[in-house]
């Protein structure tokens, strides 16, 4: 007989598996390639460089995680604003981090790393192919069970995904390739802000947003069914997936500021990663690293199915409300996760790189809009009580990132007002328009109330 959580709580080592779940759901190959990569880069000021990581990196996601908690849904938080927002936000959410850039690149990621273990000569072009269609193949069966993902992700691919950056790591720690050199730019000033931005590119707080509709499932399936119960559970694997990030990071980091005096013109985290698991073990290092970046993507690609198969199935398909009376009504879950990983297929095998021109700017414009949804949600209760200041804070940041975004995706180096805001040069142009229209939104809800 199945254990099931008691009072509407998770035992520890329930508490721990969703958390293993939730972690594995984040970290992919972007998660992987970046600590190494910024440390080398900020060899001797690695360690402020990286606390401003882990702020952008871990803090902001976890904040994602616990502010949607606290409201119920990405939807009844972007709501507050108006519907219609609320609609087409969510949902360019899920399309952005899902079929139009994360899910097609975890094949295309993964696929990468087995290079080098083909023959000189094979025919790369055609296993591409076929790796692409069993590794989504797998990923869709896999997804079929979005409920039993803690099972999956927290109790097997979770834990050997860990245990196998551990042997990584370790072995870097035990024998360093090397020693730290100066910092390199851009982080030879400011590292920490450095380091905050590069946290940024990893895009977490996005799918911190989306990423609860699915863990709250799990946790329903273990036997907490309750909003406060399935608030906190949520909130706690939110802190588990954290520390664990954390201590990944930091470790990825060790590893990259090691190689500073041996690659110290490398180009990617990825290069750092293989060259210090092949020089501690060999071939089989370079079988290590295939088999962390197979699993990382893995992981993250039946996630991202999950969530946005669930949430377009609820929202828009048969477990919709009046979902006999919508266009889209007859498509169950199994549908949509079809549709998208179908797409995502063929996505990376063909017409990546012109996807990924424009995704990235949707990416862009979407980033600050969350860190606003957030900070408010997290004081979701002082800011319903002057209902205004949403529309006006998230409005106001809506204009800036938007106008921002399509300047860099089709008029690059076009100057535009927004960019004489102050921190415009480190891409905060959008924060002290978010916060005079916070401050006009309170003054109109105050206003509107002493009528």
């Amino acid at each position: 007989m199945n254990k099931v959580a008691t009072n509407q709580s998770l035992s520890p080592r329930q508490s721990i598996a969703v958390g293993i779940t939730l972690f594995s759901m984040f970290f992919g190959a972007g998660n992987l390639i970046l600590p190494p990569m910024l440390a080398l880069q900020a060899g001797t000021s690695t360690i402020p460089a990286m606390i401003g990581f882990l702020v952008a990196g871990i803090g902001l996601p976890v904040l994602g995680i616990v502010a949607v908690a606290l409201v119920g849904t990405a939807r009844e938080l972007a709501d507050r604003v108006h519907p219609l927002f609320s609609s087409i936000f969510v949902a360019a959410i899920y399309l952005a981090i899902g079929p139009c850039l994360a899910i097609p690149r975890t094949s295309s990621t993964a696929f990468e790393m087995l290079v080098p273990l083909f023959p000189q000569g094979a025919p790369i072009g055609t296993i591409r192919l076929v790796f692409s269609i069993v590794f989504f193949a797998v990923a869709y069966a896999l997804a079929m069970h979005p409920g039993a993902l803690t099972k999956l992700l927290g109790r097997i691919t979770g834990p050997a995904l860990i245990l196998l950056l551990i042997m990584v790591v370790g072995s870097s720690i035990v024998s360093p390739a090397g020693v730290a050199q100066a910092p390199q730019a851009p982080y030879d000033s400011a590292a920490s802000i450095q380091g905050f931005l590069t946290g940024y590119q990893t895009m977490d707080l996005l799918a911190s947003l989306t990423f609860g509709l699915v863990i709250a499932e799990n946790i329903k399936g273990l036997g907490v069914s309750d909003s406060h119960g399935l608030m906190r559970e949520i909130s706690r694997a939110g802190i588990v997936a954290g520390i664990l990030m954390a201590l990944v990071y930091c470790g990825l980091a060790q590893v990259g500021a090691s190689f500073g005096s041996v690659m110290p013109h490398a180009t990617n985290g990825a290069a750092l990663l293989t060259a210090s698991a092949t020089l501690h073990f060999g071939i089989a290092g370079t079988v290590i690293i295939a088999a962390i970046y197979l699993l990382a993507c893995l992981n993250v690609c039946i996630g991202l199915i999950s969530c946005c198969g669930t949430y377009f199935a609820e929202t828009f398909g048969a477990a919709g409300p009046g979902a006999q009376t919508r266009i889209l009504g007859r498509i169950p879950y199994a549908g949509w996760a079809a549709a998208f990983t179908v797409f995502s297929c063929v996505l990376s095998n063909v017409g990546l790189d012109a996807i990924l021109t424009f995704s990235v700017p949707l990416l862009s414009a979407l980033y600050p809009v969350s860190i606003v949804f957030v900070i408010m949600g997290m004081a979701h209760r002082a800011c319903d009580r002057l209902p205004l200041t949403w529309p006006w804070a998230i409005g106001a940041t809506t204009i800036v990132s938007v106008a921002t975004a399509l300047r860099d995706a089709f008029f690059a180096g076009t100057w535009l007002p927004f960019d004489a805001l102050p921190l415009a040069s480190l891409g905060f142009g959008w924060l002290l328009p978010a916060l005079c229209g916070a401050a006009v939104g309170a003054i109109l809800s105050v206003a509107r109330a002493t009528k």
